[in-house]
């Protein structure tokens, strides 16, 4: 309603070091899972995503390894699977049997250490009002430890986190077929032996240098057993929809139709939910799944 004039508020507070950002709103979301999500009031996203885009982005982008993909323009979850599943097929082609050792971090948003982080941007970052700005991000929730959910900073600063364990991994363990989807981590490994070790090495490094931890999904197994990644089920010749994807969207379809009845949601949400979903199906071996739910072609 007042685009302008708050507009000049914003610059003229973050000019002269006055903005701090306002109180949060929590609430839950339970699909896929159950978390607690924290919504920055509008003026606050503004600011972030100014920040994000205009200064964290081009600082921090151009170090990442290229199989890193999470919130990077032209890689995505997408781009990710698909890519596994081509280094799925030289392995085979080079090691016959091989490998995976599937690593995933312990409630990892939830634990990242703010002083840790802090160091990490400070290495990169000299100018002293974008310091200033980020540590005021930083402590826009009190605890040092754990990010919100929500914030469009998060998910750069949590990229940027998890940066450390990929630079370790490609340049000092040398890991040719190592990928990172946020804190979703697939190494393909010549033997069991190499997975055990790189395991080790990996554990000990994310537990001394950045205090988080591998949880209990975290495995090694053959290869022929396939991979769970960014939601599909891949192996060498296939990529499929895991189950609780199916589960999810039939569970939702089912309730569509008395939630349009009671008024709770309107046709067009049910078309967009719908549709999204299957954008993310049409990329996996998916055409008998989509004809069998929606009756539909190609």
């Amino acid at each position: 309603m007042n685009l302008e004039s708050e507009l000049l508020r914003l610059e003229k507070e973050l000019k002269h070091g006055k903005y701090q950002p306002g109180e949060y709103k929590t609430f839950k979301i339970y699909e896929p899972k159950e978390r607690m999500i924290m919504a920055s009031p509008y003026t606050d996203r503004v600011v972030h995503q100014w920040y994000v885009e205009n200064f964290i982005k081009p600082y921090f982008v151009p170090q990442f390894i290229t199989i890193s993909y999470a919130g990077i323009e032209h890689r995505g979850m997408h781009k990710a699977s698909k890519d596994v599943q081509k280094a799925m097929r030289i392995a085979k082609e080079k090691w016959k049997e091989y490998y995976i050792l599937k690593m995933d971090v312990t409630k990892y948003f939830q634990n990242i250490d703010k002083k840790i982080l802090w160091e990490i941007l400070k290495r990169k970052i000299k100018d002293r009002k974008l310091l200033w700005l980020t540590r005021t991000i930083l402590l826009s929730t009190k605890e040092m430890k754990g990010l919100p959910l929500g914030n469009y900073t998060s998910q750069m600063f949590a990229n940027i986190y998890l940066n450390e364990i990929d630079q370790y991994t490609k340049h000092s363990l040398k890991c040719k077929f190592y990928f990172r989807y946020m804190d979703d981590i697939v190494i393909l490994c010549e033997n069991k032996k190499i997975a055990g070790e790189r395991l080790n090495l990996l554990t000990k490094f994310l537990e001394e240098n950045l205090k988080l931890t591998f949880n209990s999904k975290t495995r090694i197994f053959k290869s022929s057993q396939g991979v769970n990644f960014c939601g599909y089920k891949i192996n060498e010749n296939r990529m499929k929809i895991r189950n609780s994807s199916k589960y999810r969207m039939k569970r939702k379809l089912k309730g569509y139709t008395k939630q349009l009845k009671d008024g709770k949601i309107t046709l067009l949400e049910i078309q967009r939910s719908i549709a999204g979903w299957l954008g993310y199906v049409k990329h996996a071996d998916s055409y008998h799944l989509r004809k069998s739910m929606f009756y539909i072609e190609g």
